[in-house]
């Protein structure tokens, strides 16, 4: 593992307790910054945390993130455990499920547009003013190659993750003469949870696009995750990370 340097930074992860943003918490950890869990599971979250408490500092926060009252609560509980808040991370997402557009039922596209868009903005809404009052901060989104392409009978997923590239490029705009940057991620699929709620046709129709022939692993995404973190990254802002094995073609 190569060395990054977090040392003084606090970072809140959503969906932190399992998968990419477990991986992405426990690489801060080991790069001395301090992390905030945010996650809708809370026993999840507090064995996680128990699980890494050795490596570092860590706090645990439930949240409903399409609840704005839900989230600035949080915010508060974390800035009063850490004083400050450095770096977001806006990982947690769901797929919702596979099926054609039409036949998606309207509750269950509006929850993943809800939980993967509405939420990261929350999220962002709370946090990035004490960020510009200290002139410095990191927003990491963790979108996904389907927000490039358009994954077929994953309608409402891909466009939640192509609404999340686009919030990357307007709030980089917005804030770069602000000492904050903000940055997407664009990973092909990994072995998560969130395999939990997709069809073993769609598990292979997403194999099937990557030319390097398996899925990324998520401690591959957090090392990308966790540079843009960093002060090392200070000249790329709205930009759009690939890590997807190839597939991507722009």
């Amino acid at each position: 593992m190569n060395q990054l340097d977090m040392r003084n930074r606090t970072a809140v992860v959503t969906g932190g307790a399992r998968g990419i943003g477990r991986a992405i918490t426990e690489r801060m950890l080991a790069s001395g910054a301090a992390v905030a869990i945010w996650d809708l599971d809370a026993a999840a979250m507090t064995q996680t945390a128990g699980e890494l408490a050795a490596q570092g500092v860590v706090s645990t926060h439930p949240v409903e993130l399409t609840d704005q009252a839900a989230v600035r609560a949080a915010a508060e509980a974390t800035l009063a455990r850490h004083g400050a808040v450095d770096i977001l991370v806006n990982n947690a997402g769901i797929t919702g499920g596979n099926a054609a557009t039409w036949e998606l039922a309207a509750e269950e596209w509006r929850r993943v547009v809800e939980v993967n868009l509405v939420g990261p903005y929350l999220a962002c809404s709370a946090l990035i003013p004490g960020m510009v009052a200290r002139g410095y901060g990191r927003v990491v989104n963790i979108a996904s190659v389907a927000g490039k392409e358009g994954n077929p009978n994953a309608s409402h997923y891909s466009a939640s993750k192509a609404g999340m590239i686009a919030l990357t490029k307007s709030l980089g705009k917005e804030l770069a003469g602000k000492g904050v940057l903000v940055n997407c991620v664009t990973p092909a699929a990994a072995k998560t949870d969130i395999f939990k709620q997709m069809s073993p046709a769609q598990i292979e129709y997403m194999l099937s696009k990557i030319p390097m022939g398996r899925f990324v692993d998520v401690q591959e995404i957090a090392a990308l995750s966790c540079w843009l973190a960093t002060e090392d990254c200070s000249f790329s802002t709205g930009a759009t990370f690939d890590i997807s094995g190839g597939r991507a073609t722009y």
